[in-house]
C-alpha cells in the first residue's frame, strides 16, 4: 500500500469496537500493514476464525472483538478482502476483513501474539 492508501486504511478503522480503534491506533504508531490482493469466501474465514476464537479461548489467549468478527464474516454473503496490521512491538496482529472492493471494513479482530 502506498500513503495515500495508509491514509485511506486509517479512515476505514475509525470505528467503536476495541479491536478497529486498537488497530488504528497501532497503525498510527508505526505499525506494519498490508492488504492482501484478491478475495476470500466469509464463510470459510467464519469456520476458521470460529475454531481460533475456541482455540484462544481454551489457551488464555486474549483477543479483541474476535467474537463479534466470526459472527459478522458468518452474515456476510459476499467475497471478502483481508489485511493485517502489527503493532510495532509486535504484541498483537490485527486482521482486517474488507469488502471485496477495499472500499468498507466489514469486521476486525485482533489476537495478542505469545512472547517467545
Amino acid at each position: 500500500m502506498t500513503s495515500v492508501e495508509r491514509e485511506r486504511l486509517e479512515r476505514l478503522l475509525v470505528g467503536s469496537d476495541e479491536a478497529s480503534v486498537a488497530a488504528l491506533v497501532a497503525l498510527r504508531c508505526g505499525g506494519s500493514y498490508v492488504v492482501w490482493h484478491g478475495t476470500t469466501s466469509a464463510g470459510a474465514l467464519a469456520l476458521l476464525y470460529g475454531r481460533r476464537l475456541r482455540l484462544t479461548r481454551r489457551r488464555g489467549i486474549e483477543t479483541a472483538n474476535l467474537e463479534r468478527t466470526v459472527e459478522s464474516l458468518g452474515r456476510h454473503q459476499r467475497p471478502v478482502r483481508l489485511g493485517q496490521i502489527r503493532t510495532a512491538d509486535g504484541s498483537w496482529t490485527f486482521m482486517l476483513f474488507l469488502t471485496d472492493d477495499g472500499s468498507r471494513l466489514i469486521t476486525c479482530t485482533g489476537v495478542r501474539r505469545l512472547q517467545v
